[in-house]
């Protein structure tokens, strides 16, 4: 039995995205163009819906190798079907209300398709689910988040407490990363095999009470 070892280059990872593209059922890889230099991987064209921009992004950081992603697309819906602002208003609204982990304290401003949320809320992870909330809303094409968590108070045990977590978790392998904490500001260095594991990390961190910004420099390295 022979083992052949896998050269990540970047041809065979645009070959590889182009797939991971095709495989994706809710993405039309026909109009999207791919382009990788040093592992990092563009994506340009047009799309649909900005539910499959997120797709087409989402498709290409599972790929073994892809180290971050640029996104160029342009959301250009096919239907002719017209979606006023006032309706994409009305509609994000309905959405924000009727997410149980988003709070009140979130708002929603709408210029020209694009979704600006603003506010104030207690954890991270109701900042994310804002945006999922509306992300996949028909008529938008962008969504950014201006939400800030609020104050909180500093931990000397912070630093401990976020290793902890990340040994603890079942989908990374902690020795690879180090956790620095100043105040409220932690820091993520070291290196993990795909993009999940980073994102994995970056939300162990984001869990701690004491936490208001995580920097996140863990670099996606293909062992």
């Amino acid at each position: 039995m022979s083992i052949t070892t896998l050269v990540h280059s970047d041809q065979s990872i645009q070959i590889a995205v182009q797939d991971e593209l095709e495989w994706t059922p809710d993405v039309d890889a026909a109009g999207i163009g791919v382009a990788v230099e040093d592992g990092a991987v563009s994506l340009s064209g047009e799309v649909d819906s900005y539910a499959e921009r997120m797709a087409a992004r989402r498709a290409a950081l599972r790929v073994h190798g892809v180290n971050t992603v640029v996104d160029n697309m342009v959301v250009h819906p096919k239907s002719k079907w017209a979606v006023t602002e006032t309706d994409i208003a009305k509609e994000v609204e309905r959405a924000l209300k009727g997410a149980s982990n988003v709070p009140d304290t979130v708002k929603a401003e709408i210029t020209d398709h694009a979704v600006v949320l603003t506010g104030q809320v207690n954890w991270d992870f109701q900042r994310r689910a804002a945006k999922r909330a509306v992300q996949y809303l028909r008529g938008v094409y962008s969504v950014e988040s201006r939400i800030t968590l609020t104050a909180r108070p500093s931990s000397t045990d912070a630093e401990d407490r976020i290793k902890n977590a990340l040994i603890r978790n079942a989908q990374l392998d902690a020795k690879t990363i180090d956790v620095s904490v100043s105040g409220n500001a932690v820091t993520l260095t070291g290196t993990v095999k795909s993009w999940a594991e980073k994102q994995q990390a970056g939300h162990a961190a984001w869990a701690s009470p004491h936490v208001t910004d995580v920097e996140n420099r863990i670099v996606v390295r293909a062992y």
